[in-house]
């Protein structure tokens, strides 16, 4: 038996809100923490064992990540990363920490709204075309047009003959992207029904998280049984060759978060590209330039 099994109710969601909160701290803050009392040192041994793992591997991940955006940079590679999944499956925290360190620019997140009155009078894929990526760059989309399999079905927002309307296009919209350049990766972020219920718990008690608890996400925990069904019906018909499904086991978020970034570079062929020396120019000075003074009204007050 485990340290957390051996806890009663109470002292389990109290452990998993300590976690909750010193996973949402950055990662380099983190790595300064002392292990003082209710902080790390409330962890158990295997686990903060794994932390120091977890951060050196993170680095190293990310560095390659640097390399993979600087060579899709050179060669105008275009990449499209879909990241779907239950709620609160770590699909967030996993994208946060591949976007961490790359540059805005290259590297994009793409998280739509519900479409609006006029969108879903368009031609289904419509307004997710127009954020797929320019040559040289990389979008990851937070959620994307596999809403229609996953909660437009299970909530009764689209009719039968859409839903199968949509398994009859998207392997030849995926095939159409394929075809013209865009390496399309796909995962689907996957946790236990008690996993997910302790993290929706924690967000109730954390104001901080509280809102990323929608009224659509508590409603999914009336519905697990409806969204597996059609999680499963979506991997089964939507796999294909050009673009297949990966899953991601994570109910250990760290853990998660390693294997999506490791098995995305391990996709795409990416190669080290050479930079050129950088060089800092000297300073130029003008003897006429004088600097003026800032006027008191505009500078920020100094609290801190």
């Amino acid at each position: 038996m485990s340290d957390l099994e051996s806890l009663s109710a109470e002292e389990r969601e109290r452990v998993q809100m300590r976690r909750e909160i010193i996973d949402d701290l950055d990662e380099e803050f983190e790595l300064s923490l002392e292990d003082d009392a209710g902080g790390i040192s409330s962890l158990d041994a295997e686990d903060r064992a794994f932390r120091r793992v977890y951060f050196r591997e993170l680095v190293r991940l990310q560095g390659e990540l640097i390399k993979l955006q600087d060579w899709v940079q050179a060669t105008g590679h275009r990449v499209v990363v879909l990241f779907e999944g239950r709620d609160a499956a770590g699909k967030g925290g996993a994208i946060k920490r591949i976007t961490q360190r790359l540059n805005p620019r290259t590297c994009r997140v793409a998280a739509l709204p519900a479409p609006n009155d006029r969108e879903r009078t368009q031609w289904y894929f419509q307004r997710y075309v127009a954020h797929l990526p320019a040559a040289g760059e990389i979008v990851l989309f937070d959620r994307s047009w596999y809403n229609r399999a996953g909660v437009e079905r299970v909530m009764g927002f689209c009719t039968d003959e859409e839903y199968e309307e949509f398994f009859r296009s998207v392997p030849e919209f995926e095939r159409m992207l394929a075809s013209s350049g865009i390496q399309i990766i796909k995962f689907w972020f996957s946790i236990t029904d008690d996993e997910q219920e302790a993290r929706f718990r924690a967000r109730m008690d954390d104001p901080l998280k509280q809102w990323k608890l929608s009224p659509m996400d508590l409603e999914s925990r009336k519905r697990w049984e409806a969204y597996t069904l059609a999680k499963e019906v979506m991997l089964e018909r939507s796999s294909i060759p050009e673009a297949p499904w990966w899953v991601v086991q994570g109910v250990d978020k760290k853990k998660a978060r390693l294997n999506c970034i490791s098995h995305l570079l391990s996709l795409v062929p990416y190669q080290p590209v050479s930079r050129p020396e950088v060089v800092l120019p000297p300073r130029i000075y003008h003897p006429d330039y004088e600097r003026q003074p800032t006027p008191e009204s505009m500078i920020v007050p100094e609290l801190y």
